[in-house]
């Protein structure tokens, strides 16, 4: 399973390689398309998508979804109205995750169809594991619409999110060029310049992880956690947080807090060196994925994923801006929403290395 997805960082400098030098890339796309067949692979072991039009058209499709789930929806404050629809957001989000679920639908056929044929319990990706559970011990622990459902929203989720911290993490290194030389100085020193990374490479890289760590904290995907709800009166300080108050994390101004980090909007990978502080919830000064046993069930895949992709992208390929750009002209803004997206990609061209 882990290797099939991770053989997706080897597709996609394969056809970097192949226009190194002379095509200008919207960036967005190259991350799109690298993580939807990434998560592809690991749940189904195959593509979604062979082309950046494809990862385009799929990408769309993504954001509308979570532009509805993000419209504060009246239905949720006077659930009498759910059935009226009044803002059409049931509507519109019932077209675009059809769309996908018809995808899910056909892996998931053709997946019990071969069970049923020969008995192979297939490629031993989620989707397996999925159907595992669902028939243990005779039972029917979970259906066809529920593993259909449950796939569609890691696969949602995981999209936007993997995206745009590996095109913040980009961003950033173009916006600072000695600290992509640095990540590349130790990737050629424990890979090898030019060579794809690989998962054992990723422990003896701490310049690259300090990197991601300082990503999350600046550019975390999600802005604001997942809306939690108080079980009981809580006192927080001089503030009373009553029973069933819906509760917002801020995992945005938190990474940028002054009294818990030094110079908090420069980008300082090295702030990590020497320090216990890592993004798995057990330090809240960041916690882009939660905590706690509602913590994202994402996160072990993100820490095996994103370091992957980032050091082969940045171990293959020297990167400079367009003709006529230089680092000055970034634009570092955001757009706010459910995920943190960056407001205009930035447009690149890779420059082949020769292994060494």
């Amino acid at each position: 399973m882990v290797g099939s997805a991770v053989g997706q960082r080897f597709l996609i400098v394969a056809k970097l390689r192949s226009a190194s030098g002379i095509l200008r890339i919207n960036s967005s796309f190259v991350y799109v398309m690298t993580t939807i067949n990434l998560l592809s692979n690991t749940f189904f072991s195959a593509d979604f998508v062979h082309s950046a039009e494809e990862a385009g058209e799929y990408k769309e499709i993504v954001v509308s979804i979570l532009k509805e789930v993000g419209v504060p929806n009246l239905s949720d404050f006077f659930p009498m109205l759910k059935v009226f629809d009044l803002q059409g957001i049931r509507r519109r989000s019932v077209v675009s995750i059809r769309k996908v679920l018809t995808i899910f639908r056909r892996f998931v056929g053709e997946r019990l169809k071969l069970r049923e044929g020969t008995g192979s319990i297939g490629n031993d990706d989620v989707l397996d594991a999925l159907l595992n559970i669902s028939l243990e011990d005779g039972k029917i622990e979970m259906d066809k619409d529920e593993i259909e459902h449950l796939l569609l929203n890691i696969f949602v989720a995981g999209t936007d999110t993997s995206t745009y911290t590996l095109e913040w993490a980009m961003a950033e290194l173009m916006h600072n060029p000695e600290i992509m030389s640095k990540v590349q100085n130790e990737l050629e020193q424990v890979v090898g310049k030019g060579i794809p990374v690989e998962e054992t490479d990723i422990a003896k890289s701490p310049y690259m992880q300090a990197v991601i760590k300082e990503t999350f904290r600046v550019h975390p995907p999600v802005p604001l956690l997942l809306p939690r709800k108080a079980e009981t009166d809580v006192e927080i300080g001089d503030y009373i947080i009553p029973k069933d108050a819906q509760v917002l994390v801020n995992a945005w101004v938190i990474g940028r807090d002054p009294s818990k980090w030094e110079n908090p909007n420069a980008f300082v990978p090295e702030r990590f060196f020497n320090s216990e502080i890592d993004f798995k919830g057990h330090h809240f000064e960041l916690i882009p994925f939660g905590s706690g046993r509602r913590i994202c069930p994402g996160l072990p895949l993100a820490i095996r994923m994103l370091p992957l992709m980032l050091g082969s992208l940045v171990n293959c390929f020297d990167w400079r801006l367009e003709d006529g750009l230089n680092v000055d002209d970034l634009n570092k803004e955001d757009e706010y929403g459910i995920t943190l997206e960056k407001s205009q990609p930035v447009r690149i061209v890779p420059i082949k290395l020769t292994k060494q």
